[in-house]
């Protein structure tokens, strides 16, 4: 067997690539493939010696979101803004402040913080749609920040979460 994201051969029953590291496929008792949550693709690379580096965000479907986030009193709101800001900081290859880093220094400045990453997000999404080959909207940062001062912050999660779906429909097949 081989992996499917690199080539290199893998042990039979093995959960990950030894080589990349990606997460393989695991067939259950009842001979069905399953394959893990997370959709793996590829950033394009343009150095010619090395591979493409592969990116795993989870597609989240956005109306579930924010119903969890109303009947949890906003408890999942924090988990889903959590891993959006790590999804983010993964596709647009930025190595900046985690999810919780972020959550916790927003609550610390009064939400001032976190409507700097709102504005901030807008850059970072449409330089990972930019790297892509996808145009995006460069407008993007500044309605979130629009829409998070009005106290839609909830809106912006959505159309931050539909960009992030739309990257993860676009490259999930490689």
């Amino acid at each position: 067997m081989n992996c499917p994201y690199c080539g290199a051969p893998v042990d039979p029953g093995a959960k990950f690539c030894n080589a990349c590291g990606s997460p393989l496929a695991q067939e259950n008792s009842q001979g069905q493939t399953s394959s893990y949550n997370n959709t793996p693709f590829f950033t394009p690379n343009t150095d010619q010696n090395t591979s493409a580096k592969p990116v795993y965000i989870r597609s989240r479907n956005i109306a579930t979101c924010i119903i969890l986030s109303i009947v949890t009193c906003g408890i999942y709101g924090i988990y889903w803004f959590i891993c959006m800001v790590n999804d983010v900081n993964e596709v647009s290859e930025n190595n900046g402040t985690s999810g919780g880093v972020v959550f916790l220094l927003s609550i610390v400045t009064c939400g001032i913080y976190m409507l700097y990453w709102m504005y901030k997000t807008g850059g970072d999404i449409n330089a990972a749609q930019n790297m892509r080959g996808i145009r995006g909207d460069s407008s993007s940062g500044v309605i979130y920040l629009i829409l998070t001062l009005v106290g839609l912050g909830i809106v912006s999660y959505a159309l931050i979460q539909n960009e992030l779906n739309k990257l993860v429909e676009e490259f999930g097949q490689n």
